[in-house]
């Protein structure tokens, strides 16, 4: 994925049986995904003109609903489902003072520790509702999340296309009635 493109959105599935779409915004105020005219998918193939028609997803909604130019059918609409929507990053306002990269720049960058180990890539930046998490993922396919905060990741080089992180000691939580024995393995 080139970093001269930005994905705002995401295509949850159909809404209702006219079309309408459920969609996931990775902006940090959701409407504003909505806000820079058509979004595209990302080859840059196919362009969508979305227009906002309220939330989804329960009280305060965390999905918009959202109508797609010529997506008039449920099964039309489920066919987008998956669909990710780009921009291209120049239509992006220019980054405040006090910050210095889109959460979007971190995707694909070298996960290392303080000793410049590798440990993964970062492949999304997930928020469930407790906070920005890194969902880094190591060289065998697998993914563990790590809490996007400077005690965690005490450095981010998108210079050197990295960041530095410390995770925090594993948590290890055992079924009732088994305990750790002196090794540390189960008894």
């Amino acid at each position: 994925m080139s970093r001269d493109r930005v994905c705002l959105a995401a295509i949850a599935g159909a809404h209702g049986v006219r079309g309408l779409v459920k969609l996931k915004s990775f902006t940090e105020t959701p409407e504003d995904a909505l806000a820079y005219g058509p979004l595209e998918d990302e080859a840059g193939a196919r362009r969508f003109e979305v227009s906002l028609k309220g939330r989804a997803g329960g009280k305060g909604g965390d999905l918009l609903l959202a109508a797609v130019a010529g997506v008039d059918s449920r099964e039309a609409a489920e066919a987008l489902r998956g669909t990710r929507l780009y921009i291209d990053r120049a239509a992006l306002p220019e980054i405040a003072e006090e910050e210095t990269y889109y959460q979007a720049d971190l995707v694909g960058l070298a996960a290392v520790d303080g000793d410049g180990a590798a440990r993964g890539r970062v492949k999304a930046v997930q928020n469930f509702g407790g906070g920005d998490l890194l969902e880094i993922e190591e060289e065998g396919g697998s993914s563990y999340f790590l809490p996007f905060t400077k005690t965690a990741v005490p450095e981010v080089d998108l210079d050197a296309g990295r960041i530095v992180i410390a995770p925090p000691e594993e948590v290890i939580v055992r079924p009732q009635g088994e305990e750790e024995s002196e090794d540390g393995s189960a008894a």
